[in-house]
């Protein structure tokens, strides 16, 4: 983090070490499959870009991009696809923008605080928002912020996606039954960027 409180220099180390290991699968692997290209892509580098982002998740546009770039590479080595525009690399492939992984993640982190399964004072994360008369019942509490670093830390920024959520994706029993629940709210509309 630098000293204005941005996580610029985290990126920018982040997207380093992954490009370093994606230029390293470019040099050494000659099978360009998709099953191939995806398995290292998956197990080598996407763990470096989603590693804790909870507490560095970038909110800066140019940020936002570097980390993008970095799939938008690893989907351009599989073979045949490369003139492909992003998107339809990612259908083809069956990703989703990291954005969208990173929404995911920040929700099943906060469904397991509200629901004690990280040990931690739910707390000192959130307030629960008495006063919501639609949707479901576990619905938080939203402060307003002036500056953008406290708009975008994890507590606050998962907010509205979280009220937004269907009330029996809220009211699951389990984590797994949560993430299957929530995978399928994110892909019927939830827009990150709304």
């Amino acid at each position: 983090m630098s000293e204005d409180l941005k996580w610029e220099n985290q990126c920018i180390a982040v997207v380093k070490k992954a490009n370093k290991i994606l230029g390293m699968i470019k040099r050494n692997f000659a099978d360009r499959s998709k099953e191939t290209v995806m398995a290292l892509y998956k197990s080598l580098i996407r763990p470096y870009l989603e590693y804790c982002t909870q507490v560095w998740t970038p909110y800066l546009i140019k940020d936002i991009k570097l980390l993008e770039n970095v799939q938008r590479r690893a989907t351009k080595l599989v073979h045949g696809i490369a003139d492909l525009k992003y998107d339809d690399r990612l259908k083809r492939l069956g990703l989703v923008r990291l954005e969208n992984r990173r929404l995911r993640s920040d929700l099943i982190a906060t469904y397991k605080i509200l629901n004690k399964n990280y040990g931690i004072n739910r707390e000192l994360f959130f307030d629960i928002d008495d006063m919501g008369l639609r949707g479901h019942d576990s619905k938080l509490f939203k402060k307003k912020f002036r500056l953008d670093v406290r708009k975008f830390v994890f507590s606050n920024r998962v907010i509205n996606f979280w009220n937004s959520l269907p009330t029996q994706c809220v009211n699951c029993n389990t984590v797994d039954t949560f993430e299957k629940y929530v995978s399928i709210a994110l892909e019927s509309g939830t827009d990150v960027n709304s």
